[in-house]
């Protein structure tokens, strides 16, 4: 696998749970990626406005503000509302990270967001996802190559 792709490439995790929080900074820095991380919705605001990350990570449940007020946040800013988001769910059952996505991609007040991920982590899956994500390729979300049918979602990446 050539990393040299995604060598300069950051990320930013959002996550409360300080396990997994280092845990997917770690699949991040072992992928090639550089991360950085923040453990509420406001530090991750702050964190996009001083690091400008290729992409970002967002648990959606949080204190302070929560990874859907921030999501919000983010996209409603032009300058900000082109940066990739993978929202990481815990939602389980049957679903997964399928019922997250239809429930966020009907949300009126927001665009869904690039990418799903569920808990508990798919190391391979989202390093995937997030070189797709970030590659030079990815710029216009509208195609998705090398990625199977069941992996697309509305035009958006998934990984139950």
């Amino acid at each position: 696998m050539d990393n040299n792709t995604t060598i300069s490439k950051k990320v930013l995790v959002v996550e409360d749970e300080k396990d997994i929080s280092i845990y997917l900074s770690r699949i991040f820095e072992e992928g090639g990626f550089h991360a950085t991380c923040a453990g509420d919705g406001e530090e991750a605001l702050q964190a996009v406005e001083r690091e400008r990350p290729d992409l970002i990570t967002m648990d959606l449940s949080m204190p302070r503000l929560s990874g859907v007020r921030s999501y919000q946040t983010l996209k409603s800013r032009p300058d900000l509302a082109t940066i990739p988001v993978i929202f990481v769910t815990g939602i389980t059952g049957p679903g997964g990270a399928r019922d997250a996505e239809r429930f966020y991609s009907t949300r009126r007040q927001i665009p869904p967001p690039d990418g799903f991920v569920s808990k508990p982590i798919d190391p391979d899956k989202v390093l995937d996802l997030a070189r797709k994500l970030t590659s030079s390729n990815s710029l216009a979300r509208s195609s998705t190559p090398d990625l199977e049918p069941s992996e697309i979602s509305n035009g958006k990446y998934l990984h139950d």
